[in-house]
């Protein structure tokens, strides 16, 4: 009778008994080694029992090596999709990074009114700069936009009808869909006017006793072009008032400087949407404003007011290291070419060709004759400027499988793949990540 091997498999005691397993247990907490010695029995189990080629010492060890790495780790962009999602979207700027960490060291004044003596409130930070920079009346910040648009909807439109063009029930990242969220916020949606074209008309017909919103979503990630119309969001404002109910905007993005400079029109500013006249505009924080994940609803008093007393307020706030980033963003705003240089999100979408060819070129050096310089278009990303292309230069490589080595790199690097070429757009490549990349391309 064939006796299974996995029935030799050492016991995880046996395995940490042994004194290079014991030397690991004086330097890394007992919880963490005990798992990796558990993975590498585990590991061996699935292989039929087999022991490591390495031994079962080292196995161990790797192990630990493999489970003490944070599972968010830091990567160097090299897409060139300036807001991309799956990579954390806006990188900070130095003033945001400093406030986050000043405030993470100890207490802060996060509801404490330090004048009074008194509790205060977390909404009134950020508030007198977004006032100020938007010409908003009152301005609030959640954990995210979503959780705005949720928030707006149920102070103002919870248990009556909100009524939205059928061309803006858009969807959003990770399979979110606007009309899910109006739902939830105990809204009834009223779509009108049809996927391409929606008239004035359309919302004044579906106006009734029971309507609470109209609401203006701007389509920020996708075009739609031909035979198209729609009501522009002062005409909402203006016939929402007019029926006593409120008009709200969701603009998406948070661009709070117009680029056209640059070549990238066609995006609203919160100010511009703001003197439409809308009630509440509601945007991100982590996208073209360039600062941490946030949500940010800016209007009336009376809206904001009806938000801030609203239950779920409490269940979307911002926490402490969010509004701090924020708070050190936005102050970088007062004077715009101030923000362009020290907003990351910014100085890519406006760096001169000419800057990123120069890294380009500083990247094909290091990789020697293997490399090609090309020129190519970078993408806004992050539902933002959609179909807008920026003129970049990339250095292709002819290994498709270099890129997996690149993510196993440390820091990991992701890189675009077009066809059989590795492609490594160097707009989204900080300078002082240059000698990194090329490091890593060498070994």
């Amino acid at each position: 009778m064939t006796t299974d091997p996995r029935r030799q498999l050492p016991s995880i005691d046996a395995l940490l008994a042994a004194p290079a397993v014991t030397q690991l247990l004086a330097t890394h907490p007992r919880a963490l080694v005990v798992k990796a010695a558990r993975a590498a029995v585990d590991e061996a189990r699935v292989n039929g029992g087999t022991a490591p080629a390495e031994g079962w010492d080292a196995a161990v060890r790797a192990a630990v090596v493999r489970l003490a790495v944070p599972s968010l780790a830091p990567v160097i962009n090299a897409t060139g999709v300036v807001l991309h999602t799956n990579l954390g979207r806006a990188p900070l700027a130095a003033a945001a990074i400093a406030a986050i960490t000043r405030v993470a060291q100890g207490y802060s004044a996060l509801e404490y009114d330090l004048g009074r003596g008194t509790r205060g409130s977390r909404h009134a930070i950020c508030r007198d700069l977004l006032v100020e920079l938007t010409g908003a009346a009152d301005a609030m910040v959640v954990n995210n936009a979503a959780g705005a648009l949720l928030l707006a909807l149920s102070a103002l439109a919870r248990g009556g009808d909100a009524i939205v063009s059928r061309g803006e029930l858009v969807e959003i990242g990770g399979s979110f869909r606007i009309p899910d969220i109006m739902a939830r916020s105990g809204a009834r949606v009223v779509e009108v006017g049809t996927t391409n074209r929606t008239h004035p008309h359309d919302y004044d017909r579906a106006l009734t006793a029971d309507s609470r919103v109209l609401l203006k979503v701007h389509r920020s990630n996708f075009q739609v072009t031909g035979f198209t119309a729609d009501v522009a969001v002062v005409e909402l404002a203006e016939m929402a008032h007019g029926r006593g109910i409120a008009c709200v905007y969701d603009l998406g993005s948070g661009l709070l400087m117009n680029l056209s400079r640059w070549g990238l029109s066609g995006e609203p500013t919160v100010p511009e949407a703001v003197a439409t006249g809308a009630d509440l505009v509601v945007f991100s924080g982590d996208k073209l404003l360039g600062g941490p994940q946030a949500g940010i609803l800016v209007g009336s008093e009376a809206a904001l007011a009806a938000c801030r007393a609203d239950p779920i307020a409490r269940t979307v706030r911002a926490d402490k290291l969010t509004l701090a980033g924020l708070e050190a963003t936005l102050a970088l705003y007062r004077d715009h070419e101030t923000a362009r240089r020290e907003i990351p999100v910014l100085r890519m979408l406006t760096e001169d060709p000419e800057g990123v060819k120069r890294r380009a070129n500083a990247l094909l050096q290091g990789v020697g004759a293997s490399g090609e310089l090309i020129e190519g278009d970078s993408e806004v990303g992050g539902g933002s400027f959609p179909g807008a292309k920026m003129k970049t230069w990339l250095v292709g490589l002819p290994d498709e499988s270099l890129a997996e080595r690149l993510r196993a790199n440390d820091p990991p690097i992701i890189a675009r793949i077009a066809g059989s070429r590795v492609l490594l757009d160097a707009r989204t490549i900080f300078p002082e990540q240059v000698d990194t990349v090329v490091s890593a391309l060498r070994e």
